[in-house]
């Protein structure tokens, strides 16, 4: 039997017109949507790739506490960036944040939706799982 479903929501814009949740719960599962380096307070996309990828993060566990949950829960993260010369500069910073959880990682290159995006995560976590940091 499934499990009853909640959402998460940031107050993206994006969430509006497409219609999506930042996160969605059920039972112990989370899954975050792709996340690209815009403040959505602000509306304001941070400058540069590094900038961009902690804003994303800092969004995606905003929603993972939310959703009762942490950075030290994420099992799997999905990586889509437009340059293959930034996969370094981003592995660094997700080794940084979550890589004590040491989740399931794939990394794609290619074009993102969002102007001036130069780097989408997106993470799947399972409450109760991890350990802080």
């Amino acid at each position: 039997m499934a499990g009853k479903r909640s959402h998460v929501f940031s107050g993206s814009v994006y969430e509006e017109m497409a219609g999506y949740a930042r996160a969605v719960v059920v039972n112990d599962r989370i899954f975050v949507s792709g996340t690209v380096g815009v403040d959505f307070a602000t509306g304001e996309l941070a400058e540069g790739t590094e900038a961009q990828a902690a804003t994303a993060l800092d969004t995606i566990e905003t929603a993972l506490v939310e959703a009762g949950s942490g950075l030290h829960d994420v099992v799997r993260v999905r990586v889509y960036l437009t340059d293959p010369d930034d996969v370094a500069a981003v592995a660094a910073i997700l080794k940084h944040r979550i890589g004590f959880t040491r989740p399931a990682n794939t990394t794609v290159c290619a074009p993102l939706v969002v102007p001036g995006a130069r780097v989408e995560i997106e993470v799947e976590a399972i409450r109760g799982s991890g350990t802080p940091a």
